[in-house]
């Protein structure tokens, strides 16, 4: 057991962050959710009074951008100082921005609580400890930045190529020549040019909305 990893610590609960960025992952990357869950195993073995798994977060980003309410579960428990231990399997897993990083590090100083990677525990009250999660989470952020930009760069080169697709709306789709077209289903083509039309006649996409919802079914 780690030294840093006290009696103290043991007789609070311990929390393990379960969270992947998209449903894509979610569905397909099974093992990364193995082994998240195996850290509930991991916790029990070292002694903790409880363990409490949150997994509110599978399928959002850590990025900053998007509402995680598993990690504000977390955040609320680091302030209860109920929590002796955040296990996650990478720095990656809690936050990959800053601000959220950062708060939570310095809520777990505050709190006395410890985080803990397979790579070991750390707690946030002491310089070096809290240097090197410092490191973690700017390098997590770094990696975040680094896919954004290699994402930008494949979609422009695909571009450039006139190869780019896009989501379209509906009614309309790619051509075998990479044009846009309307969808070559006759029902849904005449329905696009029945809303074009009103929207023409009526001059307001407000007045087609109504007018549609007020038209019989069928």
């Amino acid at each position: 057991m780690s030294a840093r990893i006290t009696t103290e610590h043991l007789r609070r609960a311990a929390v393990v962050y379960v969270r992947q960025s998209t449903m894509a992952q979610v569905m397909g990357n099974l093992e990364s959710q193995r082994r998240q869950y195996d850290l509930a195993g991991e916790t029990q073995a070292k002694g903790f009074a409880s363990v409490t798994v949150i997994d509110d977060d599978l399928g959002r980003s850590g990025s900053g951008r998007s509402e995680r309410p598993g990690f504000e579960r977390l955040v609320a428990l680091v302030c209860s100082g109920e929590v002796g231990a955040v296990y996650c399997i990478e720095a990656s897993r809690l936050a990959r921005n800053g601000r959220d990083w950062h708060h939570l590090i310095d809520l777990c100083a505050l709190a006395g609580s410890l985080v803990i990677d397979p790579d070991g525990a750390y707690d946030p009250r002491l310089v070096n400890d809290r240097l090197l999660l410092g490191l973690k989470g700017t390098m997590s952020e770094y990696e975040l930045s680094l896919m954004r930009q290699r994402g930008i760069a494949a979609r422009d080169a695909k571009a450039q190529r006139g190869e780019f697709r896009f989501m379209l709306s509906p009614g309309f789709c790619w051509n075998e020549e990479g044009r846009i077209e309307i969808d070559p289903d006759e029902h849904v083509a005449d329905t696009i040019r029945l809303v074009f039309a009103k929207f023409r006649e009526m001059g307001s996409a407000r007045q087609v909305f109504l007018w549609n919802c007020r038209k019989p079914a069928g």
